[in-house]
């Protein structure tokens, strides 16, 4: 292959730089591609991927590598390479057109075959370079789709005007006058009962994936069996492949229905929100495992993917040495010579090594038996048990760090790192790790000296750059992540960052019209859609997580129109709510807030005690209580705090919805409150 380069070099996405040096005469997208394709009157192909995905490297390696796939694409089209993760905006634009062209889902890569116009005509996902598994072969298809386009040109007018309509009719146009109520919490109930693996545990068939929106539903319903669903789906993923069990950390989806064997990426959007969860789950139960599996996150996160000025970097690679998981399996030769003859004996049960190999001949380490079974087992007390796997994990984790390591996407993105932001923050709190929160301060201070400008966000950092404009998810899920953090120690500067995000999202992103929030700004570069989603995917819905932090917000300074914001969000939502309720639980938590608001807690004294109640507080798993200690310096007050310090003793103010009590002056009569409340 000739050495050569493209567009690509100038940008800084880990992704597009992968695509630096094809023979593909690629561009970024941007006017200078889309004023070629106008004025040369030619169709576009884009392509759209992320550092991370094992179907793209495919891809690359079978088609825009090879020169004579490239000179088919760079004679037919103006080729346009896209890091989704940079741009999310013309990645849900073009996943919702594959859907309505193809009618059914896209993924990545996602390959779109545009007009000047950038009004999609034709598309799909992976190709391969020869007729496959009924696919065509791509050059063939770059054909034919360029015949197309130069010969049906009526056709595809009409089809087009379709398209833009179908588009536009994506957008929710109502919103509901009546009384808000509680059927869409109780239909998601059930209809996630309906879908529940009760052998293997989550919902419908593989692939699996966590849909950590559900499990945080469930988990805060007060009924035993929705619980139940929710922490043995938690031990089940835990226990599985899909967590790593020497380094911690969760991978991206299970392709099998047992959890076992993953797709071997390592997502910072999937292991915030998990992160989350382990530290509830272990709140509720009491069982250690869900701690260890916390914890586990955490220091992954600690150790590989926070940058040293405190962002926190987007993904690790499913490949390495050019295989999927090479990285992660092991050779029964490898792991018998680590380990002592005891050891192995431990580790063969609690692994399944004693099992057929799960991974094209090698072993993708899983929990067959647990601890306590194995130390029953073996005849050896469960203490020892523990300790052995210890070493064991500490022996392989060694060994696995001598390897050729996955690559990693490094950039920071704004969206992501809020999601981080909450999850290092809230376990920190519940866990007792002060390193945690102190890890979501420093990310949160990195977000806000390096990427907000004139109380406008940036979506992404990398090689010492902010780029693109900031999208719904950025502001939401950072918003959320400050007030989670807020919770976990009060400083100034993150509740003005968090006034600042709130602003911004109801000047720029908020439909006024109908309730909700766009998904671009109102000074976006204009697409052929203004995006207005509601539902949950692989991450939360931006407007279901706006929503509930503008409802938290509003309560803890006393801004009613952050919650007339919220209102009109959900109620903007309430025939999505209505039609398919499990598939909106980040709304279903914001409407829940609405019907029952939330406990607003400030407690306000010198700073020792105060740590003691919030100590004792946070012992218990309190997910519809906001409790925040402000020390007698802050400047910045929640509403509810007294205008002045408070020094010794310290006291408790209480305000249920907009109903305040009088301060409470010991930790025994707040608890009390909070019981009853």
């Amino acid at each position: 292959m000739t050495t050569t380069t493209n567009r690509l070099q100038h940008e800084t996405s880990p992704y597009l730089l992968q695509h630096a040096h094809n023979p593909v005469d690629w561009h970024p997208w941007g006017e200078e591609a889309l004023a070629r394709a106008r004025a040369e009157d030619r169709p576009i192909l884009l392509s759209i991927g992320y550092s991370a995905c094992h179907w793209c490297h495919v891809m690359a390696h079978e088609s825009f590598e090879d020169e004579a796939t490239a000179h088919l694409m760079n004679e037919l089209f103006i080729n346009i390479k896209v890091d989704r993760e940079e741009r999310p905006d013309l990645d849900r634009i073009y996943q919702t057109a594959h859907q309505l062209l193809v009618g059914r889902g896209g993924g990545w890569p996602l390959t779109m075959f545009l007009g000047p116009d950038q009004v999609p005509f034709f598309g799909g996902t992976y190709f391969p370079p020869e007729p496959r598994h009924g696919l065509p072969a791509f050059p063939d298809l770059l054909q034919r789709v360029s015949e197309v386009y130069r010969h049906k040109r009526g056709l595809l007018r009409e089809q087009n005007a379709s398209v833009l309509a179908a588009l536009a009719q994506t957008n929710p146009a109502g919103d509901s006058a009546g009384r808000l109520d509680d059927t869409p919490l109780r239909a998601a109930q059930a209809q996630l009962a309906d879908s529940y693996d009760r052998r293997h545990h989550g919902f419908g068939a593989a692939p699996k994936f966590p849909h950590p929106g559900n499990l945080d539903f469930l988990l805060r319903r007060d009924d035993a069996a929705a619980r139940t669903m929710a922490l043995d789906t938690l031990r089940a993923m835990a226990r599985g492949g899909l967590q790593d069990q020497i380094g911690g950390g969760f991978f991206r989806y299970s392709v099998d229905e047992r959890w076992e064997i993953p797709h071997f990426e390592k997502m910072l959007y999937d292991n915030g929100p998990l992160l989350s969860l382990y530290a509830d789950a272990w709140q509720i139960s009491g069982d250690d495992e869900f701690r260890a599996v916390a914890e586990g996150i955490g220091d992954w996160v600690l150790r590989e993917m926070q940058q040293p000025d405190g962002g926190y970097y987007a993904t690790l690679d499913a490949d390495s040495e050019g295989e999927e998981g090479r990285f992660y399996v092991w050779d029964d030769a490898e792991v018998l010579a680590l380990l002592t003859e005891e050891e192995y004996r431990v580790a063969a049960l609690h692994y399944g090594l004693d099992q057929p190999a799960n991974f094209e001949g090698r072993r993708h380490l899983h929990v067959a038996t647990p601890p306590d079974a194995v130390a029953a087992a073996l005849g050896i007390a469960e203490p020892l048990a523990h300790e052995r796997l210890g070493t064991i994990r500490r022996r392989l984790f060694d060994a696995r760090a001598r390897r050729t390591a996955p690559g990693r996407d490094d950039k920071i993105l704004a969206a992501w790192n809020g999601l981080m932001i909450k999850g290092m923050a809230g376990a920190g709190r519940r866990l007792g790790r002060a390193d945690f929160i102190a890890s979501a301060q420093r990310a949160a201070d990195f977000i806000r000296t390096r990427m907000l400008h004139d109380g406008r966000l940036a979506a992404s950092w990398k090689d010492g750059q902010a780029r693109h404009h900031a999208v719904l998810d950025d502001y939401a899920f950072l918003l959320d992540g400050l007030l989670e953090l807020l919770q976990a120690v009060w400083r100034d500067e993150d509740m003005v960052f968090a006034r600042t995000l709130a602003e911004a999202l109801l000047e720029h992103f908020e439909d006024e019209s109908h309730g909700g929030f766009f998904y671009t700004a109102d000074d976006h570069e204009q697409l052929i859609l203004r995006p207005k989603p509601l539902a949950d995917e692989a991450i939360p819905s931006g407007n279901g997580v706006a929503a509930q932090a503008l409802i938290r917000l509003g309560h803890l300074s006393g801004r009613p129109e952050y919650h007339s914001a919220a209102e009109a969000t959900v109620r903007a939502a309430w025939a999505a709510l209505a039609e398919a309720p499990y598939a909106h639980a980040s709304l279903l938590l914001a409407l829940e807030d609405l019907l029952r608001p939330p406990a607003m807690v400030v407690l306000s004294g010198a700073p020792a005690q105060l740590h003691a109640w919030q100590e004792r507080l946070g012992r218990d798993y309190r997910p519809r209580q906001y409790i925040v200690a402000v020390a007698p310096e802050a400047r910045e007050r929640p509403g509810a705090a007294p205008p002045h310090a408070v020094t010794e003793p310290p006291l408790a103010f209480l305000c249920h919805g907009h109903q305040c009590h009088p301060p409470l002056h010991t930790l025994d009569a707040l608890l009390h409150a909070l019981a009853a409340a």
